[in-house]
Parts: structure tokens; sequence; C-alpha cells
């Protein structure tokens, strides 16, 4: 193990240049849903079939995911990576020349798959630049770069508005196009020997399809994390889906004041949380190797009266407090999610394992959005509904703090030279 503190050579270039990418990856994703109006303006389509575009997106999304990390456990990670950049791009900007519903149908499809590859193999390469010292830190400053691209997200409606929802499409598709010739000469592999770690281990064997299923299903504490990651996604849908129409209800806010209080106040402290999270895990797992569990346990655990003051709020002001303490409370587990992967399952199959909570997440997601409209045809309060999401987080309290990393790095474990 790299015990001398020192990275190998590039390990926060590849920090830097994810970052930028995580931001393109969930801008270029969410920029369609800003621009509802300007696109069923000039291409006819119902409300069911617009929503349609972002549902076949998240099922490309999802299902490829676990295969794109099969891939990212094979493969060179950092070519995975730049072919994904470059094939969401061109699919982003290929969606500014369709004519027809079913063609930008198509295109979300192939976002979906082309995007699915990204995060396993960006998360797996910066697991392998960095150790135990700056391995959650790293991890939550490339996460950092999904909340910017979801905020600037909104840049699409507006500008559509000044422009049109063509050259939206055409004007991110082609920064990422670029970008990723950019990165295509900076992005690497982190070499089988530097003058950190000296000479790699003898390298493993890759797994088969069923053996790195064994690997994963046959450990019990990942069982315990893809059980919480997919109860966290659905304590956090109560949270974000409902948000903006509780505010309206409650608080008589306009659709777009709802829109940018819930979203900027929670959004800006999730910024700091995943810096926050990641500095706090990396230092106190040097003395505790549970470390990265408890700080993702702390923080899931001021989400529950962090939903609770939101729901009960008598006031905006203390609402917006909680939305505060929500946002930075809810990354920690974010930012040490593939860290503790690192320390429980096998390093061959590690990129595997994110994409297969990837896909649980985004189901999970899909199913709550679809419940939670059940929920208010059916006139649940949405008090109710926050409550149901605080209760849902004790649970996944319960099941993180359950993780149990083994006693000792085995052969195969990332921590061990590579």
């Amino acid at each position: 193990m790299n015990t001398s503190g020192i990275l190998p050579p590039r390990a926060w270039l590849m920090v830097g240049l994810l970052w930028f990418v995580a931001c393109l990856n969930y801008l270029d994703r969410l920029i369609l849903i800003t621009m509802r109006t300007s696109v069923k303006a000039e291409i006819p389509m119902t409300d069911a079939q617009f929503g349609l575009l972002t549902t076949v997106f998240l099922l490309s999304y999802g299902i490829l995911g676990p295969i794109g990390g099969y891939l990212a456990d094979r493969f060179n990670r950092s070519r995975i990576v730049v072919f994904s950049l470059f094939a969401w791009s061109a699919c982003t900007w290929m969606t500014g020349h369709a004519n027809s519903f079913g063609e930008i149908l198509f295109y979300r499809i192939l976002l979906g798959i082309s995007e699915a590859c990204y995060f396993p193999a960006a998360g797996k390469l910066l697991m392998d630049y960095h150790r135990d010292r700056t391995r959650s830190l790293a991890n939550g400053i490339h996460l950092s770069g999904v909340m910017v691209g979801s905020g600037l997200g909104g840049l699409g409606g507006w500008l559509a508005d000044r422009h049109d929802w063509r050259f939206v499409f055409e004007l991110f598709g082609a920064i990422g196009v670029v970008y990723a010739i950019v990165v295509f000469f900076l992005l690497r592999d982190r070499p089988s020997t530097d003058a950190v770690s000296g000479p790699a281990a003898p390298a493993e064997p890759p797994l088969g399809v069923a053996a790195s299923l064994r690997a994963l299903f046959g450990v019990p504490s990942y069982l315990l994390a893809l059980s919480f990651w997919g109860l966290l996604g659905v304590g956090s849908w109560t949270v974000i889906g409902w948000l903006p129409a509780y505010l309206t209800e409650r608080f008589a806010l306009s659709q777009g004041e709802a829109g940018l209080s819930a979203m900027g106040y929670i959004y800006s402290a999730s910024m700091v949380g995943m810096l926050i999270a990641g500095y706090w895990a990396d230092r106190w797992s040097l003395r505790h190797p549970r470390a990265r569990i408890w700080v993702g346990v702390i923080g899931t655990s001021l989400t529950v009266p962090a939903i609770l003051i939101i729901a009960y709020s008598p006031s905006l002001p203390l609402l917006f407090a909680g939305l505060v303490l929500y946002g930075l409370a809810r990354t920690f587990p974010d930012a040490n999610m593939l860290p503790v992967l690192c320390q429980i399952v096998d390093r061959r199959v590690l990129a595997l394992g994110f994409g297969i909570l990837n896909l649980l997440a985004v189901f999970v997601g899909g199913a709550s959005i679809y419940a939670g409209g059940a929920l208010r045809d059916a006139q649940v309060p949405i008090t109710a509904v926050f409550t149901v999401g605080a209760l849902t987080m004790a649970i996944c309290v319960l099941l993180l703090w359950a993780v149990r990393p083994p006693a000792s790095p085995t052969p195969s474990s990332p921590s061990s030279p590579s």
C-alpha cells in the first residue's frame, strides 16, 4: 500500500479534467427539460411524449450502466471516458438537427447509452490514482461537477428564449466534442509502475460475467450497500420531487420562485457538503477503517431532522435553513460511496459494482416519480410524504451502519499497489 502520502503524477489533474466532464454529463441530459415550451412549439408532441423522452433516456442509461462498468473493469478507463464524452456530445449536437419526435427519441436513447459508460469508468480511474489519504476528497470534488452541471441545466431555457432550442443543443454538443479532443491528449490510466508506488503487484486475471456477479453478490456488505443506495434514492426523491409543489402550495410562491429556491439552496449547500465530507472522511480514515462509512452515517442521520424541518416549518427562513442542512448532509454518503465500495469489493469488479448501484438509483428514481404522482392524485398531504421520506432515511442509517469492510486489505483490494 502507498503510505507515503505522495500522490502519483497527474492525480489532481485527473480530478480537474473529470470535473468538467461530469458537469457536461448532467448539463447535456437536463437541458431538454428546461426547453419544453420551445421544443414543443416547433416539433408537435403530447405531454406524454415529451415525458417519454426522459423515460427512454433513464431506461437506456440505467440498463447500460452495469455493462459500462464491466467494460471499465476490463479495458482502458481513460479511453472509455473519452469515447463516452465524444459520443454523448455528438448525440447532443445531433438533437439540435432533429426534425421529428421520432428523431429526438432516437437521440435520447443514444444519449443514455453513451452516458452510461462514464461514471463507472471515471470513478474507477479516480480510485486508481487516489488512495487512502485523498480518495473521498477526489470523489467529492468530481461529483461537485454534477451539482454545477445540474444548476447550469437551467441555461437551456434562458438561451432558448434568446436564440432557439436548436442553438442550445448545437452549442453544448460542440463544446463537448472539442473538450473530448482535449481530454484525449491529457487523460491517462495510472501507469502500472511509477515513482511513488514502484513496480506493480502481479496482475490478476479479469473475471468473467458470472464470476464478476458472484464476486459482488457474494459479499454481504455489498448487498447492504445496494439496499442502502436504493432506499436513499427513495428518501431523496420524496424531497426533490415534491419540494417545488410544496413551496407553491404552502407558502404561495410562484412556480419560478419555488423552483429556484428549492434547487438553489440545496445545490449550493451540496457543493460545500461534497468538499467537507471528502476532506473529513480522508482525514478520519487514517485513524479508523470505518471512517468513510461513519461520515456517510452522520450525513444520512442529519437528513432526518432536515426533512422534518422542511415538512413542518412555520416560516420560510426556517424552511430554507432546513434546505441548507439537507443539501449539506445529503452529499456525505455520495462523496464516500465509491471509496466505501473500494473497501468491500474485489478491485476487479469495482466499476461493475458501481454501475449496478447506478442502475438501481435510476429505476428507484423513475418509480418514485410515478409514485409521487399517484399519491398526489390520491390527495395525500405532502407533509405525510416528507415524513415517510424521513423514516426511509432513518432506515438507511441502519443499513449503512451495518456495512463492514474486511479487517485488512485482501490481495485484490483496491488499496493494494496497482
